[in-house]
Protein backbone atom coordinates (compact mmCIF):
# COMPACT_ATOMS: atom_id res chain seq x y z
CA UNK A 1 0.00 0.00 0.00
CA UNK A 2 1.17 3.62 -0.58
CA UNK A 3 3.19 5.28 2.33
CA UNK A 4 1.62 8.03 2.03
CA UNK A 5 -2.04 6.66 1.59
CA UNK A 6 -1.33 4.83 4.78
CA UNK A 7 -0.30 7.85 6.28
CA UNK A 8 -3.44 9.69 6.01
CA UNK A 9 -5.40 6.56 7.20
CA UNK A 10 -3.32 6.78 10.60
CA UNK A 11 -4.22 10.28 10.56
CA UNK A 12 -7.82 9.78 10.47
CA UNK A 13 -7.47 6.79 13.21
CA UNK A 14 -5.54 9.92 15.78
CA UNK A 15 -8.17 12.44 15.01
CA UNK A 16 -11.09 10.29 16.09
CA UNK A 17 -9.34 8.91 19.26
CA UNK A 18 -7.99 12.59 20.13
CA UNK A 19 -11.95 13.21 19.54
CA UNK A 20 -12.80 10.81 21.74
CA UNK A 21 -11.08 12.15 24.77
CA UNK A 22 -11.61 15.54 24.21
CA UNK A 23 -15.33 14.57 24.68
CA UNK A 24 -14.91 13.04 27.63
CA UNK A 25 -13.33 15.68 29.54
CA UNK A 26 -9.60 14.59 29.66
CA UNK A 27 -6.85 16.72 29.25
CA UNK A 28 -3.46 15.65 26.88
CA UNK A 29 -0.37 15.79 28.88
CA UNK A 30 3.21 15.07 27.79
CA UNK A 31 5.62 13.51 30.01
CA UNK A 32 9.39 13.17 29.68
CA UNK A 33 10.81 10.37 27.36
CA UNK A 34 14.30 9.85 28.94
CA UNK A 35 13.74 8.99 32.58
CA UNK A 36 15.99 8.45 36.07
CA UNK A 37 14.47 4.86 37.07
CA UNK A 38 12.15 2.97 34.45
CA UNK A 39 9.30 0.51 35.88
CA UNK A 40 10.52 -2.67 37.52
CA UNK A 41 8.68 -5.40 36.01
CA UNK A 42 10.11 -9.12 35.08
CA UNK A 43 10.28 -9.03 30.98
CA UNK A 44 10.10 -5.62 29.99
CA UNK A 45 13.79 -4.47 29.11
CA UNK A 46 14.30 -0.43 29.15
CA UNK A 47 16.63 1.19 26.47
CA UNK A 48 19.78 2.98 28.03
CA UNK A 49 19.86 6.42 27.59
CA UNK A 50 23.33 7.67 28.47
CA UNK A 51 22.94 7.88 32.31
CA UNK A 52 19.27 7.70 31.68
CA UNK A 53 16.46 5.24 30.39
CA UNK A 54 13.94 5.51 27.38
CA UNK A 55 10.67 5.30 28.73
CA UNK A 56 8.60 1.79 28.11
CA UNK A 57 5.82 3.37 29.68
CA UNK A 58 4.45 6.97 30.85
CA UNK A 59 2.49 4.88 33.63
CA UNK A 60 5.23 6.46 36.50
CA UNK A 61 4.53 9.80 35.56
CA UNK A 62 0.19 9.51 34.58
CA UNK A 63 0.61 8.59 38.17
CA UNK A 64 2.18 11.30 39.81
CA UNK A 65 -0.20 13.65 37.99
CA UNK A 66 -3.07 12.06 39.53
CA UNK A 67 -1.21 12.34 43.22
CA UNK A 68 -0.90 15.75 41.85
CA UNK A 69 -4.96 16.41 41.65
CA UNK A 70 -5.51 15.58 37.77
CA UNK A 71 -8.55 13.66 37.30
CA UNK A 72 -8.71 12.35 33.45
CA UNK A 73 -5.51 12.03 31.50
CA UNK A 74 -4.73 10.82 28.22
CA UNK A 75 -0.82 10.93 26.51
CA UNK A 76 0.19 9.79 22.63
CA UNK A 77 3.37 9.20 22.48
CA UNK A 78 6.77 7.03 21.94
CA UNK A 79 7.96 4.59 23.71
CA UNK A 80 10.95 2.20 22.99
CA UNK A 81 11.49 -1.54 24.37
CA UNK A 82 15.03 -2.99 24.38
CA UNK A 83 15.46 -6.31 21.91
CA UNK A 84 12.39 -6.25 20.70
CA UNK A 85 11.79 -7.03 16.87
CA UNK A 86 9.63 -9.17 14.76
CA UNK A 87 6.23 -8.83 13.08
CA UNK A 88 4.21 -7.61 16.08
CA UNK A 89 7.31 -5.97 18.26
CA UNK A 90 9.48 -2.96 17.92
CA UNK A 91 12.14 -1.38 19.42
CA UNK A 92 10.26 2.03 19.35
CA UNK A 93 6.49 2.37 19.47
CA UNK A 94 3.58 4.41 19.42
CA UNK A 95 1.19 3.86 23.12
CA UNK A 96 -1.83 5.71 23.99
CA UNK A 97 -2.05 5.57 27.80
CA UNK A 98 -4.87 6.93 29.92
CA UNK A 99 -6.11 7.32 33.34
CA UNK A 100 -9.55 8.07 35.17
CA UNK A 101 -9.26 9.19 38.93
CA UNK A 102 -12.00 7.12 40.68
CA UNK A 103 -11.72 4.56 37.80
CA UNK A 104 -11.00 0.94 38.06
CA UNK A 105 -10.78 -1.72 35.27
CA UNK A 106 -14.38 -1.45 34.24
CA UNK A 107 -14.23 2.00 33.69
CA UNK A 108 -11.51 1.25 31.52
CA UNK A 109 -13.78 -1.59 29.83
CA UNK A 110 -16.23 0.85 28.88
CA UNK A 111 -13.72 3.46 27.15
CA UNK A 112 -12.13 1.55 25.46
CA UNK A 113 -15.62 -0.25 24.25
CA UNK A 114 -16.34 3.90 23.14
CA UNK A 115 -12.66 3.93 21.16
CA UNK A 116 -13.79 0.84 19.18
CA UNK A 117 -16.71 2.08 18.26
CA UNK A 118 -15.26 5.43 16.95
CA UNK A 119 -12.91 3.36 15.17
CA UNK A 120 -15.31 1.44 13.76
CA UNK A 121 -14.41 -1.92 15.18
CA UNK A 122 -17.21 -3.65 16.51
CA UNK A 123 -17.46 -4.44 20.58
CA UNK A 124 -19.62 -7.53 19.98
CA UNK A 125 -16.92 -9.05 21.92
CA UNK A 126 -16.33 -12.38 23.59
CA UNK A 127 -15.30 -11.65 27.37
CA UNK A 128 -13.45 -14.67 29.38
CA UNK A 129 -11.70 -15.05 32.53
CA UNK A 130 -8.02 -15.90 32.31
CA UNK A 131 -8.64 -18.98 34.75
CA UNK A 132 -11.16 -20.24 32.16
CA UNK A 133 -9.36 -19.69 29.18
CA UNK A 134 -6.35 -21.37 30.45
CA UNK A 135 -8.38 -24.08 31.20
CA UNK A 136 -10.32 -25.01 28.01
CA UNK A 137 -7.41 -24.43 25.66
CA UNK A 138 -4.05 -25.36 27.87
CA UNK A 139 -5.42 -27.53 30.26
CA UNK A 140 -4.84 -26.14 34.01
CA UNK A 141 -5.50 -22.89 36.01
CA UNK A 142 -2.93 -20.57 36.18
CA UNK A 143 -5.02 -18.80 39.35
CA UNK A 144 -5.14 -21.77 41.12
CA UNK A 145 -1.73 -23.45 40.25
CA UNK A 146 1.21 -20.87 39.84
CA UNK A 147 3.64 -20.84 37.43
CA UNK A 148 4.58 -17.94 35.94
CA UNK A 149 7.14 -19.35 33.19
CA UNK A 150 4.18 -22.05 32.16
CA UNK A 151 2.00 -19.19 32.42
CA UNK A 152 3.82 -17.30 29.93
CA UNK A 153 5.11 -19.99 27.47
CA UNK A 154 0.99 -21.34 26.78
CA UNK A 155 0.03 -17.86 26.39
CA UNK A 156 2.29 -17.90 23.23
CA UNK A 157 1.70 -21.47 22.25
CA UNK A 158 -1.59 -21.71 23.60
CA UNK A 159 -3.69 -19.36 24.25
CA UNK A 160 -3.09 -16.91 21.86
CA UNK A 161 -3.44 -18.72 18.68
CA UNK A 162 -6.26 -19.80 20.23
CA UNK A 163 -8.22 -16.76 20.31
CA UNK A 164 -11.14 -16.25 17.78
CA UNK A 165 -10.28 -13.88 14.62
CA UNK A 166 -13.99 -12.91 13.96
CA UNK A 167 -14.24 -11.13 17.36
CA UNK A 168 -12.48 -8.93 19.93
CA UNK A 169 -11.78 -11.03 22.78
CA UNK A 170 -11.41 -9.44 26.66
CA UNK A 171 -9.25 -11.42 29.06
CA UNK A 172 -9.87 -10.80 32.58
CA UNK A 173 -8.53 -11.61 35.99
CA UNK A 174 -4.47 -11.83 35.78
CA UNK A 175 -3.50 -13.86 38.39
CA UNK A 176 -1.48 -11.96 41.20
CA UNK A 177 1.58 -13.11 40.19
CA UNK A 178 1.43 -11.67 36.86
CA UNK A 179 0.84 -7.91 37.71
CA UNK A 180 3.36 -6.02 38.86
CA UNK A 181 0.99 -2.72 39.59
CA UNK A 182 -2.44 -3.34 39.67
CA UNK A 183 -4.67 -3.86 42.61
CA UNK A 184 -6.30 -7.26 43.75
CA UNK A 185 -9.77 -8.78 43.80
CA UNK A 186 -11.03 -7.52 47.17
CA UNK A 187 -12.81 -10.93 47.71
CA UNK A 188 -10.02 -12.90 46.45
CA UNK A 189 -6.57 -12.10 46.50
CA UNK A 190 -5.04 -14.60 44.30
CA UNK A 191 -6.31 -12.35 41.02
CA UNK A 192 -5.62 -8.86 39.83
CA UNK A 193 -7.89 -6.17 38.63
CA UNK A 194 -6.62 -6.49 35.30
CA UNK A 195 -7.56 -7.25 31.14
CA UNK A 196 -6.40 -7.33 28.33
CA UNK A 197 -7.74 -6.82 24.82
CA UNK A 198 -7.19 -9.00 21.59
CA UNK A 199 -8.48 -8.23 17.79
CA UNK A 200 -7.64 -10.58 15.28
CA UNK A 201 -5.68 -12.84 18.12
CA UNK A 202 -3.46 -10.18 18.79
CA UNK A 203 -3.04 -8.28 21.98
CA UNK A 204 -3.98 -4.64 21.85
CA UNK A 205 -4.61 -2.94 25.01
CA UNK A 206 -3.69 -3.96 28.87
CA UNK A 207 -5.83 -2.43 31.88
CA UNK A 208 -6.25 -2.76 35.47
CA UNK A 209 -7.36 -1.33 38.52
CA UNK A 210 -4.35 0.86 40.07
CA UNK A 211 -2.31 -0.24 43.39
CA UNK A 212 -2.42 2.86 45.28
CA UNK A 213 -0.55 0.98 48.88
CA UNK A 214 2.84 2.04 49.03
CA UNK A 215 4.18 -0.83 51.08
CA UNK A 216 2.31 -3.53 48.65
CA UNK A 217 4.30 -1.38 45.75
CA UNK A 218 7.72 -1.51 46.95
CA UNK A 219 7.08 -5.14 48.06
CA UNK A 220 6.48 -6.24 44.38
CA UNK A 221 9.19 -3.93 43.25
CA UNK A 222 11.78 -5.73 45.25
CA UNK A 223 9.82 -8.93 44.36
CA UNK A 224 10.60 -8.60 40.65
CA UNK A 225 13.73 -7.12 40.84
CA UNK A 226 14.96 -10.06 43.01
CA UNK A 227 13.55 -12.15 39.76
CA UNK A 228 15.63 -9.90 37.15
CA UNK A 229 17.88 -10.07 39.05
CA UNK A 230 18.57 -14.34 38.89
CA UNK A 231 17.34 -14.42 35.05
CA UNK A 232 20.56 -12.03 34.59
CA UNK A 233 18.72 -8.86 33.44
CA UNK A 234 19.54 -5.42 34.49
CA UNK A 235 18.22 -4.52 38.27
CA UNK A 236 16.26 -1.15 38.01
CA UNK A 237 16.83 1.59 40.91
CA UNK A 238 12.68 2.08 42.75
CA UNK A 239 11.76 5.39 42.11
CA UNK A 240 11.24 6.90 45.05
CA UNK A 241 9.18 9.78 44.35
CA UNK A 242 6.70 7.57 42.74
CA UNK A 243 6.53 5.25 45.98
CA UNK A 244 5.44 8.45 47.93
CA UNK A 245 3.14 9.87 45.30
CA UNK A 246 1.04 6.53 45.93
CA UNK A 247 0.09 7.85 49.57
CA UNK A 248 -1.86 10.79 47.75
CA UNK A 249 -3.02 8.64 44.83
CA UNK A 250 -6.84 8.29 44.26
CA UNK A 251 -8.18 4.99 43.11
CA UNK A 252 -8.38 4.78 39.43
CA UNK A 253 -8.40 2.74 36.15
CA UNK A 254 -5.54 2.88 34.10
CA UNK A 255 -4.71 1.80 30.16
CA UNK A 256 -2.23 1.41 27.59
CA UNK A 257 -3.31 0.75 24.20
CA UNK A 258 -0.88 0.08 21.37
CA UNK A 259 -1.61 2.59 18.75
CA UNK A 260 0.84 0.55 15.80
CA UNK A 261 -0.95 -2.55 16.39
CA UNK A 262 -4.59 -1.17 15.97
CA UNK A 263 -3.91 0.50 12.97
CA UNK A 264 -2.27 -2.77 11.81
CA UNK A 265 -5.45 -4.80 12.80
CA UNK A 266 -7.41 -1.80 11.21
CA UNK A 267 -5.85 -1.59 7.49
CA UNK A 268 -5.47 -5.72 7.68
CA UNK A 269 -1.62 -5.70 7.90
CA UNK A 270 0.47 -8.14 8.70
CA UNK A 271 3.44 -6.73 10.17
CA UNK A 272 4.53 -3.59 11.84
CA UNK A 273 6.60 -3.01 8.85
CA UNK A 274 3.87 -2.81 6.55
CA UNK A 275 1.99 0.13 8.12
CA UNK A 276 5.58 2.06 9.43
CA UNK A 277 7.04 4.66 7.04
CA UNK A 278 10.38 4.38 8.60
CA UNK A 279 11.83 1.12 10.18
CA UNK A 280 15.28 0.73 10.94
Amino acid sequence: MDSIKILKMRDVLMQSIRAFFHSEGFIEVETPIRMKTPCMELHIDAEPSGSRWLRTSPELYHKKLLAQGADKIFEIGKCFRHGERGDLHHPEYTLLEWYRAGGDYTAMLADVAKILRAVGISTAWKRWTVAETYEKFAGWNPVENVDADRFDLDMVEKIEPALPKDAPVILMDYPAECCALARLKPDNPTVAERWELYLNGIEIANAYSELTDPAEQRARFGKWGEQRKTLGKTVYPIDEEFIRCLEKMPPAGGCALGIDRLFMVLIGAESLDDILPFRD
